[in-house]
């Protein structure tokens, strides 16, 4: 089988620096100011170590260094390099590298990256070939990935012992980054492309907040001030998301609608916090993580808030975890679990089991979660 393979090395650079996305140059060249690295390239490797069992069977096209022919010969592949392309960072170059591999009559294209390179990807491909995506960015709208790097792997092998597994459309969803960056998300429907479909392996396209629920948040939000409350001496560093802002709201404190704020004795101690700031803030002392779900998806870590990192969550420990969610949310997850992708196995393997969420002022519920 044809197997083609995109990488985005950029992708999801801007997560742990707190910049919510790496699209444009300037972005870009912040990240790195900030000291990101490129995590892309190894959430692909992740993917890719499924399929060295059967490297014989397949005839992998890519791009050169970084873009894809780094990791597939750093695996015993031997791909066929398309192309050279003048820079390794550009939305041009991950459309040309699809488009080339389309010329070159590839049966499936596995890519890692987020929102942004899927919709690359969408624009030359369409519904043409079956595609699988490696999550890798800081924003995943989308329902074309695998719920973890490693499901990604598990999906093409599947699909590559077997032609004929099911496919279904995914969504192909964006935001624009510079609204994100000022609290507002407006995620637009780009169109769909085919994915191989195992249900436990893909992620599910994210659903918005359910209306009406403003009280239920309130009581929510006044659960959590009283447990600020009554340990002054803790750090609370409070995730992303709208379900999360009536704390804030609460507190009479500025909020970081899509980023992280650290929270201590009910005063505002820094906004819109990085991976590393957070490690030097609370370096030494006591700190819970409060945290939401996404609906229709289930992640508490991994999607839109990489600053609260493998390395956080262990500095934390699961047992100051503190998860809000409404009761309509969670059922938009049906019988699934709670999600964790932190980018540590260690971490994940530690959250694997059961978790309190709280989901209104006077009822805790005990929901399973999954480490990925």
């Amino acid at each position: 089988m044809k197997v083609g393979l995109i990488i985005n090395p950029i992708a999801g650079m801007g997560g742990k620096v707190g910049l919510k996305g790496t699209d444009g140059p300037e972005i870009l060249q912040k990240a790195r100011e900030l000291g990101a690295i490129e995590e892309a390239p190894s959430k692909a490797k992740t993917a890719l170590k499924i399929l060295i069992p059967i490297k014989e069977k397949i005839q992998m096209y890519t791009y050169p260094s970084k873009m894809g022919e780094d990791i597939a010969r750093e695996l015993g592949f031997e791909p066929i390099v398309i192309a050279s392309p003048k820079s390794i960072t550009s939305p041009i170059d991950t459309e040309e590298a699809a488009k080339a591999m389309l010329d070159n009559g590839i049966d499936l294209l596995i890519f890692a990256g987020g929102d942004g390179t899927a919709r690359n990807i969408y624009n030359i491909v369409g519904d043409k070939i079956p595609v699988i995506g490696i999550p890798a960015g800081v924003k995943i709208h989308s329902g074309v990935y695998a719920n973890h790097p490693r499901n990604a792997g598990e999906l093409a092998l599947k699909y590559i012992q077997n032609g004929d597994l099911n496919t279904k459309e995914a969504e192909v969803m964006d935001i624009d980054e510079d609204a994100f960056r000022e609290g507002i998300v407006t995620a637009k429907l780009y169109g769909y492309m085919k994915i191989p479909y195992i249900s436990e392996l893909v992620q599910s396209q994210k659903s918005g907040g359910i209306a009406n629920e403003e009280e239920v948040l309130e009581g929510i939000a006044e659960k959590v001030v009283e447990i600020m409350e009554k340990e002054s001496d803790t750090y609370f560093v409070i995730g992303s998301g709208s379900t999360l802002r009536p704390i804030m709201d609460e507190l009479g404190l500025s909020n970081t609608l899509l980023g992280i704020d650290i929270v201590k004795d009910k005063k505002l101690i820094a906004s819109d916090v990085n991976e590393k700031q957070i490690l030097e803030i609370i370096n030494g002392f006591k700190a819970k993580i409060i945290v939401t779900v996404i609906g229709g998806q289930g992640y508490i870590f991994g999607r839109g808030n990489q600053q609260l990192s493998g390395e956080v969550v262990k500095r934390v420990g699961k047992e100051n975890i503190m998860v809000v969610a409404t009761k309509t949310k969670l059922q938009t997850l049906g019988d699934n679990p709670l999600l964790a992708d932190t980018g540590d196995e260690e971490v994940n393997a530690m959250l694997d089991g059961y978790i309190r969420v709280i989901i209104n002022y006077s009822t805790v519920t005990v929901q399973p979660i999954k480490g990925l």
